[in-house]
């Protein structure tokens, strides 16, 4: 199956480079000094990352045309509802790990910026795969019609990071300390580097976005075959997870329908897959099944609230580190060096 794509040279290397200069100007600039992300910057900066998606997908369909503009704005809306099962994910994490709220916006930075790493492999995979073996969409079809059915039948499953693989592996590896040390995530103490806490905290949040970028990414191919347009939906997306993160903290809890319907959409794209030779629906039915399943499934948790989903009591983070990341070495003097 032939795999053909909008994206020049010059448009992937200008969409890279402005993503870079944002990131740098996010972290550099306007998150410099480690703070706690207040309501209202976390507002402003979603209304940022929405406005400048919106924009790159009216550049899209001016150039490109309506179906490439709609194939952006479907895969933009299902990584973005994806992308809120991540946030109740990362409040299980940060509360785990009793991470301060000054130091989650860094985490969540370092975070995402590995997750466009993994998730541009990710798309160059799936697209030479399906270019070399067009059979390959009905494996990506079934996989997501199963990963939504179970995600429908066993709603609200715990989530238990200390049993994460990558991360016990590192904490039996790697000589890490108990306690924070501000943002950092390594510390030298007696001429020997340690990881804090957030550094094992931050390979949670990594291998957990890895577990969403399998499902999210096969997703995407189901609305679009070209490359570049299944990365900068995918990419803009997720550019304002940390954003949304802050904004929708507390709200999420409260959503006991998203997760059905974040099922329901899974299921949806996957039935789409497997019907690709069959009866390939059309891009803006699909754009209307998604978003009505979405604002359905929001509307019902709006009507019908129930008991809010619960997250891993918050520790106090005056007191021990929480018993995953127990130190590793005795206790260091009492002002160690840190660099």
């Amino acid at each position: 199956m032939e795999v053909t794509t909008v994206g020049t040279p010059a448009l992937w290397i200008g969409f890279t480079a402005f993503v870079v200069a944002m990131l740098v100007l996010d972290l550099g600039v306007f998150h410099r000094d480690a703070h706690e992300v207040r309501m209202r910057e976390a507002l402003v900066w979603s209304v940022i990352w929405i406005a400048l998606s919106l924009l790159l997908c009216a550049g899209v369909y001016a150039q490109f045309g309506n179906e490439r503009g709609l194939e952006f704005l479907t895969g933009y809306l299902i990584e973005k509802a994806l992308a809120v099962d991540n946030i109740f994910v990362f409040l299980v994490i940060f509360s785990a790990f009793a991470v301060p709220a000054a130091y989650q916006h860094r985490v969540l930075f370092w975070g995402i910026l590995g997750a466009m790493v993994m998730r541009a492999v990710f798309i160059i995979l799936g697209a030479a795969l399906m270019a070399r073996f067009h059979w390959i969409m009905y494996v990506f079809g079934a996989f997501l019609l199963l990963t939504g059915a179970k995600m429908l039948l066993g709603r609200h499953t715990e989530t238990h990071p200390e049993r994460n693989p990558l991360f016990r592996m590192l904490r039996r590896f790697v000589p890490a300390v108990a306690e924070y040390h501000g943002p950092r995530f390594t510390v030298v103490k007696e001429g020997r580097r340690f990881a804090t806490p957030l550094l094992l905290v931050l390979v949670c949040i990594e291998t957990t976005d890895l577990v969403f970028a399998v499902d999210s990414i096969p997703a995407i191919f189901a609305v679009t075959k070209d490359p570049f347009i299944v990365y900068t939906s995918n990419i803009c997306a997720i550019l304002g997870l940390r954003a949304m993160f802050f904004l929708l903290a507390g709200a999420v809890r409260r959503l006991n329908y998203l997760q059905p319907g974040l099922a329901l959409v899974l299921i949806f794209v996957g039935v789409k897959m497997l019907l690709v030779d069959v009866y390939p629906i059309p891009i803006a039915i699909s754009l209307g099944t998604i978003a009505g399943l979405l604002g359905a499934s929001v509307l019902a948790s709006l009507l019908w609230p129930g008991k809010p989903i619960e997250t891993v009591p918050a520790q106090d983070t005056a007191s021990a580190m929480p018993l995953p990341v127990a130190p590793l070495v005795p206790a260091a003097p009492p002002e160690p060096r840190i660099d």
